[in-house]
């Protein structure tokens, strides 16, 4: 059995930034992830006038409840789609003028439900040149708060930022969604605001947040459930492995961790205990159809092994993987269709039949990190793989492949 320490998880180090920069005093967030995404992220709020102190293993943020320490600033987001949403809106409860551009990348998807939300409660803001996209500006004077109507299908990071904003607001937020993606990133979301002091209850479709503040604490973050996915993805595709993912078990927060429960289905053995999970190969996986609109991100981990299991393996509900850091669904059809597999897609699923990928071939990453670590595994059973952006996985885990490699060569 191979142990892997998986990096912190992205989702909950953007929310622990967030939330630590709006507490009263100092956090200290305990394992945060170091990479691309994290690092602009913690960039921002310095540019933005927060103390952020950064050293191995713990990052210290001195909160202003009362907004930025400057009344005007230029933030690039990079290609973070939590950046790029995340603080424009936490800017909005202060006072000032806040410019916020993106990469190329980041600058093709979508904001319009967010920017619309944060207009209807008041909030002067501008897009710079294509309307419901970076580039933006924000110009700040604080938020009264009140009812609102907010469509998140397309990305629940819309309804995190509102809720996290809310504890900020004068009166507090009722917040009513139409429809929402993803979740549990939500509980995320929610679970992370109590932590740090929030009041937020949810009835039906309709989230309430109390003007509360946030209250400084000791934070730790735990593993990325996203990122272990490829790991067990590994281990359940090769016969006679198993591995161990210390630091997400039972009481974890992220739902991708339910990506194992996929993998189960497909005849992989998986334990989760207390603190840890397990998955081991039982030497053949299963074909299924599955929904992974709560687990969107690893939709390309399932699909990279897919070609392996003895029937099709249908992934459906995945329509906003379209409008990630490349048309998810797309990239993996064309990537395992080079590779002589049978596929088959629509609005808003992926059909992946039997069959042996053959390379060589070069995987076309479109800069997306997922696409990348996903193809991978696919690797460990299709020799002659590459990438043309080895290098994007920079994004979530600089390391990825020096620890892939070494998880592979464990005995």
């Amino acid at each position: 059995m191979t142990v892997i320490d998986i990096p912190g998880s992205k989702s909950v180090t953007a929310r622990a930034l967030f939330l630590a920069a709006a507490a009263e005093g100092t956090t200290t967030l305990l394992r945060p992830l170091v990479s691309d995404d994290t690092e602009g992220f913690a960039e921002g709020l310095a540019a933005l006038g927060y103390a952020v102190r950064r050293e191995p293993g713990a990052w210290h943020i001195e909160g202003r409840p009362a907004g930025p320490g400057t009344d005007e600033a230029d933030v690039y987001c990079r290609d973070g789609a939590t950046t790029a949403r995340f603080l424009p809106t936490l800017v909005a409860a202060g006072h000032g003028t806040y410019r916020f551009d993106a990469s190329a990348q980041m600058r093709r998807r979508p904001l319009a439900p967010l920017t619309t939300a944060l207009r209807t409660l008041g909030v002067d803001l501008r897009h710079g040149e294509k309307e419901g996209h970076h580039p933006l500006s924000v110009h700040a004077a604080g938020v009264k708060g009140g009812a609102l109507t907010l469509d998140a299908g397309q990305s629940s990071q819309y309804l995190t930022a509102l809720l996290m904003l809310g504890p900020l607001t004068a009166e507090g937020l009722d917040i009513t969604v139409t429809d929402l993606v993803s979740e549990p990133y939500v509980e995320i979301t929610l679970a992370m605001m109590r932590a740090f002091g929030a009041e937020v209850t949810r009835e039906g479709r309709t989230y309430r947040v109390a003007p509360t503040g946030y209250r400084a604490r000791t934070y730790g973050i735990e593993p990325d459930a996203s990122t272990a996915s490829y790991f067990f993805a590994a281990a359940a595709l090769r016969p006679g492995r198993s591995v161990t993912v210390p630091g997400l078990g039972t009481g974890a927060l992220q739902g991708d961790l339910a990506f194992v429960d996929v993998l189960r289905r497909m005849g992989a053995d998986v334990e989760i205990t207390d603190s840890a999970t397990t998955v081991r190969s039982t030497g053949s996986l299963r074909g299924l159809t599955v929904n992974m609109r709560d687990i969107s991100d690893t939709m390309p981990t399932l699909a990279a092994i897919a070609p392996f299991a003895d029937g099709p393996v249908r992934i459906e509900d995945v329509a906003n993987t379209r409008v990630k850091e490349c048309d998810r669904l797309d990239a993996c059809a064309e990537n395992l269709r080079r590779l002589g597999i049978t596929v088959h897609t629509g609005p808003d699923w992926i059909e992946i039949h039997p069959g042996t990928p053959t390379g060589p071939v070069e995987i076309a990453t479109h800069g997306d990190h997922r696409i990348v670590m996903s193809f991978a595994v696919t690797a460990l059973r299709t020799p002659g793989i590459t990438f043309d952006d080895p290098g994007c996985v920079k994004k979530t885990f600089p390391d990825f492949h020096r620890v892939f490699d070494t998880f592979v060569r464990t005995p």
